[in-house]
């Protein structure tokens, strides 16, 4: 088996010669496979106890979680709540490891120099890896889950964030453990994590810990040197192998907070300016970019508001780099610092400002992106009304935040770290709840983002410039209640609403892409939607009905469409036609359907049918293409929009030809 560049396929002509040695019975099923994975785990042979190995379904998990105070001043403080921590130089010697330490441990699995081999991919620890206990090198390690990283981004400055997180933890090492050994859940608290206005969510949260249950997951509460011996245990021999003195350096374990660094109780919380969080800063950039570079660091210097600060701040970095040094320090460090306070002082605006300046990139976003894709989805980055860059693939972490950067950045700049946050939050329902997205083939960021403004905006005045200051945790709950679309609220909605909102979710009703097949199997000429041309052929020659490709052409098509109301007319239309033309089998369109000429000639109708008053007339005469009232019609009833695109479909086939087809039992001889 040879390439075109000469080389041989040796894989492949290793599995050949394995399965002839099979099938000439040479070798034993037993002699290829050892462990016997292609048993069931609860079949498999009890291997070494040196690494971890499969169990049958246990029938009463419990979780074990061990409690890491950052300093021994929040142990002690949290003590007066009845919360016994620890802190990491009493746990010592064993070493508590970030997440990214592990990834970085991991990469040295597999590597070999002389078979040019390089090791696992950098990524990221998920929730099962990090509940188990790791032995390398004469140590032993526990790794906390990544939740609680906060290197790189500013959501565990959410406690209420967090806390959600740590129940969905909990309850995916419930469902989803399968190894021998009691899981373990490594929980850090941080002095941050006390001071924030949820507090006492966050102390009910440990309280639920010692009383055993958290939401109906058993746990239990301990120190970690009491509970190494009952948790699922893995020996890292590839590291040990590798294991070199300077490699010290490279894995940094956690530390205890310096005792001068730590604050000396709950109210010793520096103060900091108070801004208006509900609106964006009242500086505009364009403003500041015309001043010189010595005017802007004296504005610095002397201005006290945190938000006109990120702003200064932010032109000084696009124009000088993160390096210019004002006084003592560079602009880098001071957003890096004005990031921090305001993420303390849930200034959630200023927060994602400072986030997107510096070029943030939340952890774990690939998986959440890869989590989407599995489910048969794809995935469009950009800012709503502007070019959007599909996601079909997995990609890197630093792919992600080149398309976010350039796609979010000259538009939008919080954009850019809010779409990390709508990925994340959607990676997570998509796996719990899966119906969620039913009808939604693409699943655009910028589209949803601008449905969670209108829900905004429905129900506050005001609301949809709000949605940059709500909370990582309000806006989860706020895409949950986006993506429910309560009946119950809906129903109370206006059309128009009702329109926009599963407009720009992109939902199409069951069977859609079905219908406009077969509409195309009645169109010689093809379908037109905002200038985009769907032919016949070779359309219907080179796909068939229900595969995935039709359908991501069908949802191309309608992404020209640039109104989310009016895309959900157009879904509307296409169903129209399809009810006509699965009744009247004889009929079918002569000329290319244009679909917008059939919305607007619908509309005329419906203009020439109401009577407007003299104030809507006048309104009519100055905006004679506003096609908002009939955005707002009911689409049910003698004068629905229905009856109206009905009325130009059937006109428009009238034009067209009739195939009048008799049945024999009709014929007269």
């Amino acid at each position: 088996m040879e390439g075109e560049d000469g080389e041989f396929f040796l894989w492949g002509q290793a599995v050949y010669i394995i399965s002839q040695l099979l099938v000439d019975g040479l070798l034993h099923i037993n002699e290829l496979d050892p462990i016997k994975r292609y048993l069931p785990a609860a079949e498999r042979p009890k291997r070494n106890t040196r690494y971890s190995s499969f169990q049958s379904s246990p029938t009463d998990l419990v979780i074990q979680v061990v409690l890491i105070a950052e300093s021994t001043r929040l142990q002690q403080m949290l003590a007066t709540y009845g919360i016994q921590t620890q802190t990491p130089h009493q746990v010592e010697p064993i070493e508590i490891w970030s997440p990214n330490n592990m990834t970085k441990a991991y990469e040295y699995l597999g590597v070999n120099k002389k078979l040019g081999l390089t090791g696992r991919p950098a990524r990221p620890i998920g929730g099962l890896g990090t509940a188990k206990i790791y032995r390398a090198s004469g140590m032993t390690i526990v790794c906390y889950p990544l939740l609680f990283e906060v290197s790189d981004f500013y959501l565990s400055q959410d406690i209420a964030l967090v806390i959600d997180d740590v129940k969905n933890d909990l309850a995916f090492l419930a469902k989803c453990w399968r190894l021998s050994g009691r899981p373990l859940f490594v929980m850090l608290i941080r002095e941050d994590n006390i001071r924030g206005p949820n507090v006492k969510q966050l102390l009910n949260l440990l309280a639920q810990f010692k009383m055993g249950e958290v939401d109906g997951v058993k746990v239990r509460l301990g120190r970690l040197q009491e509970l190494i011996s009952s948790g699922c245990v893995e020996h890292l021999d590839f590291l040990s192998h590798s294991w070199q003195p300077e490699m010290e350096y490279e894995f940094q374990r956690f530390l205890e907070l310096d005792r001068k660094s730590s604050f000396r109780s709950l109210t010793d919380i520096p103060k900091i300016s108070m801004i208006e969080i509900e609106d964006k800063p009242h500086i505009d950039l364009n403003e500041l970019r015309r001043k010189s570079t010595w005017e802007l660091a004296e504005m610095v210097r002397h201005t006290d508001s945190v938000s006109s600060q990120s702003q200064l701040l932010h032109v000084l970095l696009d124009r000088e780099g993160p390096e210019y040094r004002i006084d003592d320090s560079v602009v880098e460090e001071r957003l890096e610092k004005l990031l921090r306070r305001a993420g303390s002082h849930q200034q959630w605006y200023v927060t994602r400002f400072c986030a997107a300046t510096l070029g943030k990139l939340v952890d774990s976003l690939a998986p959440s992106i890869t989590a989407i894709l599995v489910r048969g989805k794809q995935i469009t980055l950009g800012v709503f009304g502007h070019e959007e860059e599909v996601v079909d693939k997995p990609l890197s972490p630093q792919e992600i935040q080149d398309i976010l950067f350039t796609k979010c950045l000259p538009y939008d700049i919080i954009q850019a770290v809010l779409q990390q946050e709508m990925i994340l939050n959607i990676g997570k329902f998509i796996s719990t709840s899966p119906d969620l997205f039913k009808g939604m083939l693409k699943i655009r960021i910028g589209w949803i983002i601008h449905a969670m403004k209108l829900e905004l905006n429905y129900w506050e005045e005001g609301g949809e410039r709000m949605l940059y200051s709500k909370s990582p945790h309000t806006i989860k709950k706020l895409l949950m209640k986006v993506l429910q679309c309560n009946i119950e609220d809906i129903d109370q909605r206006s059309p128009i609403w009702r329109r926009q909102l599963d407009g720009a979710l992109n939902r199409v009703p069951p069977g859609f892409y079905d219908k406009v097949w077969e509409i195309l199997e009645r169109t010689p000429g093809g379908l037109k939607v905002a200038g985009y041309h769907l032919p016949q052929q070779p359309t219907l020659s080179d796909m068939t009905m229900y595969e995935l490709n039709f359908s991501l052409l069908v949802e191309q098509m309608l992404s020209k469409i640039i109104e989310p109301a009016y895309r959900q007319l157009m879904v509307e239309a296409f169903m129209v036609v399809s009810t006509i033309l699965e009744r009247n089998p004889e009929l079918e369109f002569q000329r290319p359907v244009n679909m917008d000429v059939l919305i607007k000639e619908a509309f005329q109708y419906f203009k020439n049918d109401s009577q407007p008053t003299v104030e809507e007339k006048e309104k009519q005469d100055k905006q004679e293409n506003n096609m908002a009232s009939f955005f707002n019609t009911p689409s049910v009833g003698r004068l629905g929009t229905t009856s109206y695109i009905a009325k130009a479909v059937v006109n428009h086939l009238l034009q067209g030809d009739v195939r009048h087809t008799y049945g024999e039992s009709c014929s007269i001889s």
